[in-house]
């Protein structure tokens, strides 16, 4: 049995192979290959293109999909072994899983990170305990890493650029007037790696690096597949001969759960928007991002409306990779 936990696990050739399928799922979606087949979403957190895009994937599949909201129109869940179950969650994971592992034929897990300490929420505990205990695969809809949205924009750069090997790919850090999640910069980092790409990861200073882990697997996945990782600071620099543009906001972790200790810091940032300015000093590069934007903070309305910005492509690209994934864990 496998799972979709994060594409550190896949190799190149086995997320090529879901691309393949996804491009061919694109062409032709409506089929009855889930058939018969139920998957359980589990959402701890707010979405709208993720639920939207799994749910209408199963259908289209012929599948069907059980939305729950732990919390809300479920029990709370406790993820965390051992403990004295005196709080807020009515169910422990163990239970859970194993309950809808009975119901269900794959489950699909949204559970973004605490933000109050990052050497606890860098395991990715909450995916990895839902894996421990179903006996059915488990796909990663967004934790601290977005696997199903690496795969969206792969896609879209495959259709867009061809070959990816040793495309000039820019990371950029952008502003935000709160620090979120590292899960879709990891992502990004980790794909565009894995495909052999010349990465420039572009943020304002050393507070702003990502974590060591996913820091560590993209150089060896730079080092694997033929390209390379650049770390910049200077926006000139990096934006100079890109070919793709990434844009994502994310919080120093040096300052992981205390945001007002950060401000003092993030404030003086806003240069870092992505605008016209900046796009000239591309290669002609596409755009993108994994949305939700706020237009005018993390890029402008001209960026966002021009004919290179390909996020909703991307957007919709996650309803065809999504469905090529649970067809290649189900083996359907």
């Amino acid at each position: 049995m496998r799972h979709f936990l994060t594409t550190e696990d896949w190799s190149q050739e086995d997320l090529n192979q879901l691309l393949v399928q996804a491009a061919a799922l694109k062409e032709n979606p409506i089929n009855d290959r889930l058939a018969g087949k139920s998957v359980a979403l589990l959402f701890l957190n707010p979405s709208m293109r993720t639920r939207t895009s799994f749910q209408v994937g199963i259908q289209q599949m012929g599948g069907i999909a059980v939305v729950l909201q732990p919390g809300q129109d479920a029990w709370g869940i406790e993820f965390r072994s051992g403990e004295i179950m005196d709080g807020t969650a009515e169910e422990h994971v163990s239970e859970v899983a194993q309950v809808l592992s009975r119901y269900c034929d794959l489950i699909a897990l949204r559970a973004f990170p605490g933000f109050q300490n990052w050497e606890d929420d860098r395991h990715d505990n909450f995916i990895l305990a839902m894996a421990e205990h179903a006996t059915v695969p488990v796909v990663n809809m967004e934790t601290i890493v977005h696997p199903c949205q690496e795969l969206a924009l792969a896609l879209t750069m495959k259709e867009k650029l061809g070959d990816l090997f040793k495309k000039r790919f820019l990371l950029t850090w952008t502003w935000h007037p709160k620090p979120l999640n590292t899960a879709v910069a990891n992502s990004a980092l980790l794909i565009a790696t894995k495909f052999g790409m010349d990465v420039t990861l572009l943020c304002p200073n050393e507070e702003y690096l990502l974590d060591p882990r996913f820091m560590t697997a993209a150089r060896r996945n730079a080092e694997i597949n033929g390209g390379s990782l650049t770390v910049s600071h200077n926006i000139q620099e990096a934006y100079t001969g890109a070919e793709m543009v990434y844009a994502k906001s994310w919080g120093a972790l040096p300052f992981y759960g205390h945001p007002d200790e950060e401000w003092p810091l993030r404030r003086q940032l806003r240069q870092f928007i992505v605008d016209e300015e900046k796009m000239a000093l591309t290669d002609n590069a596409l755009f993108s991002h994994c949305l939700p934007l706020r237009r005018n903070i993390k890029a402008t309305d001209a960026v966002m409306d021009a004919d290179y910005c390909v996020a909703i492509d991307e957007a919709e690209n996650r309803l065809h990779v999504q469905k090529s994934v649970l067809l290649n864990l189900l083996n359907c």
